[in-house]
């Protein structure tokens, strides 16, 4: 992990997302303070879904896979602002995103409200190294599967998002 990024500040909020102070990334994850983070949902055309592997240098869930793009909500930012930030840094995309379903904090999601996003693109994707050291599309019914079989490759966020997308 980037050793700046422990300096990113992000916004501490309630168990109803009101914001109630701020804190460096750092001293949020150590005294896991609830805050905010966005997951977006890539398809393409065909409706296969795109999941990027974390990299070895995330401080969390490194090498589990996830969502296409996902990332904290910084201070002052809101959800939609944050999402097509984190689309463009970690898969070098400009796609239309829309909500599509928000979550409450909870243990599975590491004290994180989060904003769920979709989109559909076939864009060629320029995966940002540090943050991602794998991804593809795989369908649906490939996922299931392999979370059925192995749901440890994957991150808890996500398998909460996934259950949540194929009810």
């Amino acid at each position: 992990m980037n050793p700046q990024n422990f300096t990113e500040i992000f916004d501490v909020v309630d168990e109803e997302d009101c914001v109630i102070g701020q804190a460096s990334r750092k001293l949020v994850h150590e005294k896991g303070l609830t805050h905010r983070s966005i997951h977006v949902l890539v398809f393409d055309s065909k409706n296969r879904l795109f999941l990027q592997k974390r990299s070895l240098n995330k401080d969390e869930n490194p090498e589990q896979w996830d969502t296409s793009a996902s990332g904290h909500v910084d201070s002052g930012e809101d959800y939609d602002e944050s999402a097509a930030r984190e689309l463009w840094e970690e898969l070098g995309i400009r796609a239309k995103v829309s909500l599509w379903m928000k979550l409450k904090a909870c243990e599975e999601t590491l004290r994180e409200h989060v904003g769920i996003f979709k989109c559909v693109s076939d864009e060629e994707m320029t995966l940002e190294p540090n943050e991602i050291s794998d991804g593809k599309f795989f369908t649906l019914e490939e996922i299931e599967n392999s979370i059925k079989n192995t749901p440890d490759l994957y991150t808890s966020t996500f398998r909460v998002i996934f259950d949540l997308l194929t009810r």
